[in-house]
């Protein structure tokens, strides 16, 4: 049996420290810090968060019809075997150093630094709005709906796969490892730069210097605006294009076909073993 909290407020430093197998309902946690620590078995609903650091070091957590105010910040670290719903997150830097963190239907107005070093990580119809860096250094993460216009997202993850994106920043995927991506929106410079196993199928791709200096990079169906210039510089790629591209310049080796191509680039830079086939449709 789960002791339930109804209907209380709690302020102040650490005031519900050390508690285990609670359910709080319609409960706020106000000025203060360090609301909820050191717990487990922890179930929130309908609650609101106003002081900083609300939910450490918290094993299993089911966070449900929540609001966590701006001033919540750096409101969820180092817990455990989570489940977060129909939430809005107002405050920046959540989420950090985390392990099995299921996120559904949660709006977020301030992705500064939000999802950090998060292992096993699923995402479902998510929202993030502004801030730098969200799901730097993530691994083994799940995406199935997300829209974002945060800056510089998924840097240096492993292990990711991503289904109905709209993701509008540049640098994202930067130096990553064994992403796929399904059905996706991309839109920003310098898109998935020095990363590693990055699949790409039929995804929209937007913005100058795409996919450069990638290693066994991979694009099936996929379609690329009028921005896209010097695309696949120094990349070892296999890309199925469908329609036009505007420019590819100096890619290392694979084979690039699409229907046509406004430009390529082959130059004296270009890096060995220079031998990308590259094929257009309309021309065959």
């Amino acid at each position: 049996m789960m002791e339930v909290i109804k209907n209380k407020e709690f302020g102040g430093e650490r005031p519900l420290f050390d508690i285990h197998n609670t359910r709080l309902e319609n409960v706020t946690i106000t000025e203060g810090e360090s609301g909820i620590k050191c717990c487990s078995n922890i179930e929130a609903d309908n609650c609101r968060f106003i002081g900083k650091y609300p939910w450490w070091h918290v094993d299993g957590s089911l966070i449900t019809n929540c609001y966590f105010e701006v001033g919540s910040r750096s409101g969820i670290w180092y817990s455990n075997d989570m489940i977060v719903r129909d939430t809005v997150i107002d405050a920046p830097k959540l989420f950090r150093e985390m392990n099995n963190v299921t996120i559904e239907n949660v709006t977020f107005n301030d992705a500064d630094e939000t999802f950090w070093k998060v292992k096993n990580l699923k995402i479902k119809n998510v929202t993030l709005h502004e801030g730098t860096y969200p799901f730097m250094f993530c691994e083994n993460v799940h995406v199935d709906g997300l829209v974002s216009d945060s800056k510089y997202v998924f840097q240096y993850c492993k292990n990711v796969e991503v289904h109905n994106a709209k993701i509008t920043t540049k640098d994202s995927f930067w130096e990553v490892e064994n992403v796929t991506i399904y059905d996706s929106e991309l839109n920003g410079e310098y898109l998935a730069w020095h990363s590693k196993n990055v699949r790409l199928v039929r995804c929209h791709i937007t913005g100058e210097q795409p996919l450069c200096y990638a290693e066994n990079l991979v694009l099936e169906e996929c379609t690329f605006g009028e921005d896209c210039d010097r695309v696949f510089e120094d990349s070892d790629v296999q890309a199925d294009i469908i329609g036009s591209i505007t420019e590819v310049k100096n890619p290392r080796t694979g084979r690039i076909v699409a229907d046509s191509i406004g430009r390529i680039t082959i130059d004296a830079s270009v890096r060995k073993p220079a031998d990308c086939k590259i094929i257009q449709r309309n021309e065959q």
